[in-house]
C-alpha cells in the first residue's frame, strides 16, 4: 500500500477568516495563490554544526553533477530582487509567466513562510505573473505531499525564496517535493532561487561565518546542498552589499577545489548548461582557489589566525557577460583561446 498523502491542500485567500494577520500558523497544505513584508528574510538561525560535504571523489571534493546538457535554466539571484528588475524579469520571460505559465514557489527557508508567501505572490504579480501557487511547506512531513510534487512537475517555473538555506535543504532533501524539483529541472523546468534559495541550489552550501547581532562570530557552515548546479560551485548572496568577499575567501581557502560565486543583490546568474549570463544591476564575483600556493586555512579554523592566501584567482563578471563554469573563465576569453589554438589549413578546390 502506498504512503498516505501527508499534506491535503487548502487554498488561502488574503481575506481568509482563518488568517488573523499574515503571520498566523499555517494549516497543513495551505497554498498562497496569485501584504507586504520583506521577501528576502536572510537572517540565519543555525546551531554550529560539523561541516559535511556531499558524496565526494577521492580528493574529498564534491563531484560535479553528471550532466547539465538537458537540464532547464537555473536563475540564481543574489537577493533583494526588484519586481521591475531584469533579474526577476528573466525568470518570468523564460516561464511565460505573463501569459499564464504556471509558477510554483516555496518560502520554506523563511522564518515566517506564510507572510513571505503573500509577499512573493504580491511581487511576482506586480512583475506580471498570472498563475502563482505557493504551498506552505515548512516541515519535512509536508514535503512528502504527492499533490505538491505533482504541482512542481506540472509547473513552467519553480521559485525558492530567501531565509535559511540550511533549513531549506534539510526540509526538502530526500522528499517527494525535493525529488520533484530535481526531476522537473532535469526535464527542462526553469528553477529560480533568490538569496538562500539560490545558495541552496549548489552541491555545496555556505552559511554563517559572520558576526551576529550580539557581536559574536558564528561558526561557518559548509555542507551539502540541493545539487541542481554542479561544477563544484558554492554561492554567496547579497555579496557586495554585505561585504562578503572575505567570507568567501575563507570558505575557498578551506575547500580550494570549489569555485565561489558571489552574487550581488537584484542580480542574477542565468545558467544554461555550463554557461552563466549575468543579468541585473550588480555583478558576480568568482573565486577560484585551485592555483593557491599558500594558505593558512587550518590555523584560521583551529586557532582564529588571520587568513593568509597567495595566488588566489578572483574575477568580476558584469551584466551582459557570460561566465564559463566549466573553464572558470569569462566566455569571451575561452572563445578567444579556441580561435588562437586553431591551425589554419590551405585547401585545394576539391578538398573538403
Amino acid at each position: 500500500m502506498g504512503a498516505p498523502n501527508l499534506c491535503p491542500v487548502r487554498a488561502v485567500a488574503p481575506d481568509d477568516p482563518a488568517l488573523p494577520g499574515e503571520a498566523r500558523d499555517s494549516e497543513p497544505g495551505d497554498i498562497v495563490r496569485d501584504q507586504d513584508t520583506d521577501p528576502d528574510d536572510e537572517e540565519l538561525h543555525l546551531a554550529s554544526r560539523t561541516p559535511l560535504l556531499p558524496e565526494a571523489a577521492g580528493d574529498g571534493v564534491p563531484r560535479r553533477r553528471r550532466s547539465d546538457e538537458r537540464a532547464g535554466t537555473l536563475i540564481l539571484i543574489g537577493g533583494a530582487a526588484s519586481p521591475a528588475g531584469p533579474a526577476l524579469g528573466r525568470f518570468l520571460d523564460l516561464t511565460d509567466a505573463r501569459e499564464g505559465g504556471r509558477i510554483v514557489g516555496f518560502t520554506t527557508a523563511s522564518r515566517d513562510p506564510v507572510s513571505s508567501a503573500h509577499a512573493w505572490r504580491h511581487d511576482l504579480s506586480v512583475a506580471g505573473a498570472r498563475n502563482i501557487e505557493i504551498p506552505i511547506v515548512d516541515r519535512r512531513a509536508r514535503a512528502q505531499s504527492r499533490e505538491i510534487a505533482a504541482m512542481v512537475r506540472d509547473a513552467r517555473g519553480v521559485f525558492l525564496g530567501g531565509g535559511d538555506q540550511v533549513h531549506l535543504i534539510a526540509t526538502l532533501s530526500g522528499t517527494r517535493v525535493g525529488d520533484a524539483i530535481r526531476e522537473a529541472h532535469a526535464a527542462g523546468t526553469v528553477v529560480c532561487g533568490t538569496s538562500a534559495g539560490a545558495a541552496a541550489l549548489t552541491e555545496t552550501t555556505l552559511a554563517n561565518g559572520e558576526v551576529n547581532e550580539q557581536g559574536e562570530l558564528v561558526e561557518m557552515y559548509i555542507g551539502p546542498g540541493l545539487g541542481l548546479l554542479g561544477f563544484r560551485t558554492m554561492i554567496d548572496t547579497h555579496f557586495a552589499e554585505r561585504r562578503r568577499l572575505h567570507r568567501l575567501f575563507v570558505a575557498i581557502a578551506g575547500y580550494p577545489e570549489v569555485m565561489g560565486l558571489g552574487i550581488d543583490e537584484d542580480t542574477a546568474l542565468v545558467v544554461n548548461g555550463h554557461l552563466g549570463e549575468v543579468v541585473g544591476r550588480g555583478g558576480v564575483t568568482f573565486v577560484d582557489g585551485r592555483g593557491v600556493r599558500y594558505d593558512n586555512a587550518d590555523q584560521v579554523k583551529r586557532f582564529g589566525a588571520k587568513l593568509t592566501l597567495s595566488y588566489l584567482r578572483v574575477g568580476i563578471v558584469g551584466e551582459g557577460h557570460v561566465l564559463n563554469l566549466r573553464e572558470r573563465e569569462i566566455e569571451v576569453l575561452v572563445e578567444a583561446r579556441k580561435t588562437k589554438d586553431e591551425c589554419p589549413v590551405v585547401k585545394g578546390e576539391t578538398a573538403y
